[in-house]
């Protein structure tokens, strides 16, 4: 009984066996068919904001510490849209040693918030728009210089690897290094 309460709880449906309601079993229903009315639409989350979705690939944790110790996670959940050129954890561990260490220390606060603002540009900038671009003023004031060369894209030396990655404030491009001002 306790199965049955629980299958009808969590479909949203009342069991009515005695007027040939719906039931809940361990059986599996039949596939949908075309035209078939009771055939659910899959369900999609909105995108996440940027530093979500970037949290969520678990590739950026290096990202989010330092967006954290600059204290810009604030500013990437708003309303944006940005767009950003966002180094991997291994584009962080290609750093001289010693220097990441040393960025997240408090009292290096502004000069990190300002290589992580170097990565961020305002707007919404998608690949196809990236591609013509030769340069994009950052967050932080100076200019990424772009070239786009054989079919790859560098941003400031840095390869861009993967582009296009949806978030509710903006876009997401994924770049091989970190990009000092």
């Amino acid at each position: 009984m306790k199965a049955a309460m629980y299958c009808a709880m969590t479909l949203g449906v009342v069991v009515l066996p005695m007027i040939g309601g719906l039931a809940c079993s361990k059986e599996e229903a039949p596939p949908a068919k075309p035209g078939d009315t009771r055939a659910e639409k899959p369900v999609t989350a909105a995108p996440k904001d940027i530093v979500d979705t970037a949290v969520e690939a678990g590739s950026f944790k290096t990202l989010a510490a330092a967006l954290t110790a600059a204290g810009l996670v604030d500013t990437l959940k708003s309303k944006g849209p940005f767009t950003v050129f966002a180094p991997t954890d291994d584009a962080f561990a290609k750093l001289s040693a010693g220097t990441l260490d040393d960025l997240l220390k408090p009292e290096n606060k502004a000069r990190l918030s300002a290589i992580l603002t170097y990565h961020v540009v305002r707007g919404k900038v998608v690949a196809k728009d990236v591609v013509s671009l030769s340069s994009a003023k950052t967050v932080n004031g100076k200019e990424l210089r772009i070239v786009t060369k054989d079919g790859k894209v560098t941003v400031d030396n840095a390869t861009v690897t993967k582009t296009d990655i949806e978030c509710s404030n903006g876009v997401i491009h994924v770049i091989d290094s970190v990009m000092l001002p």
